[in-house]
């Protein structure tokens, strides 16, 4: 456990790093990295939703010797919980998302990337070294630009895709629209920042090197696809999150077989956004490698189940041919405990990394992550669990409205 010196005694826990964080970001960036969508009801359940559960402890274990690891993409993750895909962390700290996988390979817990990440995915592999790293992808509606990204991914060394799949369309995030919010112009997606900022026809890069000026350029506007009749008019201009990421013509017999044709041996694919015993069994007929329990951190359909309500149907669905990975709402590593013990194979977080960032940089996701993991490996000996494998629901009890408990 941890001593009194390696205390950040300004941030003891999650809710103090939020807090920090709150007043470190910009208005912009705090509402796009915080909001959910239209009422923010399924964005506050995902937290909210763990307190249904009440942990029932056993005692006289002999929990001297603690083990908190478990194997993930063929790594020894420290604890079972990564950090997950969001987009754009250059808006919170300088260090982005090269700090986040720095933070990530120092406590050895595995990283997934966004797509819209501000750093590109050679420079996060790089950062990363051995510790495994995962693509989330957004499939989209011209192939070839999703295409090029698994190849770079494969040549990078990335362990899976994490193809999402709950944005048919994007959810309506009120704040996003009211602060009309865009990437500041000193930052860019690097993935695809040549698509971004092309250059003017005929000019070539040897130009610049001969000193030879260039005219200031314009980013070229972008336009979403939209459905014209009969006719389907896909996305134009730059790759931009808002025009491009969501994609209302995926569907299971097309794009998952073209998509592990890609992507397999090299990396496996995953479904991030799997909230249904139904679509559960499905991914498993369809051969994927494993799925995401997800609602998009609360900012796609409002009104959805949080992913720990989720969590059980699916783990039964899928009767462990399958892993089944959380994330949404884990604020404690008793969150993480709660979630194993109902069936979750690893959980992913995801805004605190982006708190950690905005308060330390890399330092501060480091804490974030010393924070949930001290937590996680109390919670372990405290309930009487020594090994991963032993956290079940025979651990957990379920509190109803009225305050009533009940068996799992």
């Amino acid at each position: 456990m941890a001593g009194q010196g390696e205390h950040d005694l300004n941030c003891l826990t999650i809710e103090e790093l939020e807090n920090h964080a709150h007043g470190m970001m910009d208005k912009q960036t705090r509402d796009y990295y915080n909001e959910g969508s239209d009422s923010n009801s399924t964005l506050r359940e995902n937290t909210t939703a763990y307190n249904k559960y009440r942990i029932r402890p056993r005692v006289l274990r002999d929990v001297s010797k603690v083990d908190s690891t478990m194997d993930v993409f063929g790594h020894k993750n420290n604890i079972p919980m990564g950090v997950a895909p969001t987009a754009m962390q250059a808006l919170a700290h300088s260090d982005g998302e090269l700090g986040t996988a720095r933070a990530c390979k120092k406590a050895k817990v595995a990283m997934g990337l966004s797509s819209f990440s501000t750093k590109t995915l050679e420079e996060v592999a790089e950062a990363s070294g051995d510790n495994p790293h995962v693509l989330q992808l957004y499939l989209f509606e011209e192939r070839e630009h999703s295409r090029k990204l698994i190849q770079r991914a494969k040549k990078a060394g990335f362990k899976a895709v994490f193809l999402t799949v709950d944005t048919p369309f994007l959810g309506r995030r009120n704040g996003e629209i009211r602060n009309q919010f865009k990437l500041p112009p000193h930052l860019k997606v690097g993935n695809f920042a040549e698509d971004q900022i092309p250059m003017p026809e005929g000019e070539n890069r040897s130009s610049e090197a001969q000193g030879k000026s260039r005219p200031k350029l314009e980013r070229k506007q972008s336009q979403a696809g939209y459905q014209d009749g009969d006719k389907r008019v896909l996305p134009q201009g730059p790759i931009t999150f808002h025009t491009h990421a969501a994609n209302p013509t995926l569907s299971w017999e097309r794009d998952i077989e073209w998509l592990k044709q890609e992507c397999l041996p090299e990396m496996e694919v995953w479904l991030k956004g799997i909230a249904t015993a139904e679509d559960a069994l499905l991914a498993v007929h369809h051969g994927v490698s494993g799925i995401v329990v997800s609602n998009h951190g609360g900012r796609q359909l409002n009104g959805a189940l949080a992913t720990i309500d989720a969590l059980p149907e699916v783990v039964e669905a899928v009767q462990g041919k399958i892993p089944v990975h959380v994330d949404g709402g884990i604020r404690h590593g008793t969150d993480v405990f709660k979630a194993l013990a109902l069936g979750a194979d690893f959980c992913w977080v995801g805004r605190p990394a982006l708190w950690g960032l905005a308060y330390k940089g890399q330092a501060g996701v480091e804490l974030m992550l010393k924070l949930l993991s001290d937590e996680f490996k109390l919670c372990m000996s405290l309930a009487g669990t020594v090994k991963v494998e032993d956290i079940s629901k025979e651990y957990l009890v379920k509190m109803d409205n009225s305050g009533f408990v009940s068996r799992l």
